[in-house]
């Protein structure tokens, strides 16, 4: 029988003050004990996506991660190098790194030109006339830099913090860390993930409990009217489903040794899609969208349309309370050869959309708590390869951030005069981990989970709060 909590808020002061305390001991217990039912499902196991308090006050309630895969050349969009132009075709007057893609020639000179935008005057490349005008809103990192110069290894140390391991990604970090605020949605979606350079495992719990994982909405080149959550709405009757997964859920509790732990993962995700069938569609419906909202995220031009459509579904799956949405723009952004001509034909594919979304996010107040980051893998090289191309480079690239509590207007760091390496207030991607977990509210050292007899953690060993761009 549940307790009549209104006669024990009554009595707490009394018991707290009476037997030396042991009387508000007990009651503290019972108090913890309906908390933690309070957290628990139907099938009595406890809810892993529970609202959690972080651990201090936040400063952003969630996230929209736009990735970039492939690695845009950060000299040919936000970081602007005059040195490069005046010394185009001649040597690397240093030495190039001892470990590289593959073979470089001499320096390359932008194709673009780069002007000043807004109070802050950042300098952004012609490819982003859209992104260049909310210049004021943008917190740029100019000093990123990686561990890995391929593919595979830099996109999972970007969304991972390991290229070598397979590890939880950040986006289930960040659910584990906070839970949900929809019981009725995924904490965590991807939209057309990238399904090379590893795949499931750039979104996956890895060996945080299965409720982290990403739920993905298509794949990368799937039709973008496919990007959708698939069968959502069932043909049973949602009382019989209910019946079938409370007698599922019976027997698994009345099993001997109880449920395991892929057991009650699989049984947490038929709750999940039981939960999504009345919400999930009508937040995936554009249709109700205006006309002038649409033509905002460029929806109504076959260019801006696909990523345009992404960027939208990620304002109203945040708006609904998820906690961490990825799009991906997969994967265009590797130009060893025709760079020009890609990399035009990429931003315009993206600039509309990106800056539609801050519009957006800004009008409807959610700016301010929803932590928006752009970001690539790795850079790419100031000198030439082949005719007009350039290599993967990590040892410098730039990111954006926008809301969410950093400083809008402001770029931190820099990189040498042709922008090859990182030499001023350098950043490393386990640093960028740890201050997005630090705006959420949580202490990269602290969020933790216990695996294989020691304890990990997002950061792994590495990692320190980037308090500069804080605002």
């Amino acid at each position: 029988m549940r307790p009549n909590l209104t006669a024990l808020a009554t009595r707490r002061e009394m018991l707290r003050s009476t037997a030396l305390g042991f009387g508000w001991l007990a009651l503290a217990d019972l108090l913890a004990t309906e908390s933690r039912a309070a957290e628990t499902g139907r099938s009595g196991r406890p809810d892993p996506l529970a609202l959690k308090k972080p651990h201090f006050e936040p400063k952003a309630k969630r996230v929209i991660f736009l990735f970039m895969h492939g690695g845009p050349s950060q000299v040919d969009t936000f970081d602007y190098k005059p040195k490069l132009a005046e010394h185009d075709g001649k040597p690397l007057p240093f030495a190039k790194p001892r470990v590289v893609s593959g073979p470089t020639g001499n320096l390359l000179k932008s194709p673009f030109a780069f002007k000043q935008y807004g109070q802050s005057g950042a300098w952004v490349s012609e490819l982003f006339p859209h992104i260049g005008s909310k210049a004021d809103e943008l917190c740029f990192i100019k000093s990123m830099h990686g561990s890995n110069s391929r593919h595979g290894g830099a996109l999972l140390e970007l969304h991972t913090g390991s290229d070598t391991f397979v590890r939880p990604s950040m986006g289930s970090w960040v659910t584990y860390g906070l839970g949900t605020e929809n019981r009725d949605l995924p904490g965590y979606l991807t939209i057309c993930p990238t399904l090379s350079h590893g795949g499931v495992n750039n979104y996956s719990s890895a060996f945080l409990p299965a409720a982290y994982q990403a739920t993905p909405l298509g794949s990368a080149g799937a039709p973008i009217n496919q990007v959708t959550v698939p069968f959502v709405k069932g043909t049973t009757p949602a009382a019989q489903q209910r019946l079938e997964l409370d007698l599922l859920a019976g027997l698994e509790s009345e099993r001997a040794g109880g449920a395991d732990a892929a057991t009650d993962g699989r049984l947490q995700s038929f709750e999940m899609a039981f939960r999504m069938q009345n919400t999930a569609p009508a937040v995936q419906d554009l249709s109700k969208e205006s006309a002038e909202t649409l033509k905002l995220y460029g929806i109504d031009d076959k260019v801006t349309e696909s990523f345009g459509r992404q960027c939208l579904m990620a304002r109203r799956y945040s708006e609904a309370g998820v906690r961490f949405v990825q799009c991906s723009h997969s994967y265009k952004w590797d130009q060893h050869e025709n760079l020009k001509k890609d990399h035009t034909s990429n931003a315009r594919e993206v600039d509309k959309p990106i800056a539609g979304l801050l519009t957006d996010l800004k009008a409807r107040g959610l700016l301010k708590d929803t932590l928006v980051i752009w970001a690539g893998e790795f850079g790419r090289t100031p000198v030439a390869q082949g005719k007009d191309g350039r290599d993967h480079n990590p040892h410098a690239f730039t990111i954006f951030l926008a809301g969410g509590g950093v400083k809008a207007g402001f770029s931190l760091g820099a990189t040498d005069e042709y922008g090859y390496y990182a030499t001023e207030d350098k950043v490393h991607i386990h640093d960028l981990h740890a201050t997005i977990l630090h705006l959420l509210g949580l202490n990269h050292e602290k969020l933790t989970y216990k695996h294989a007899g020691r304890d990990f953690r997002l950061t792994d060993v590495h990692g320190n709060v980037v308090k500069e761009i804080i605002a």
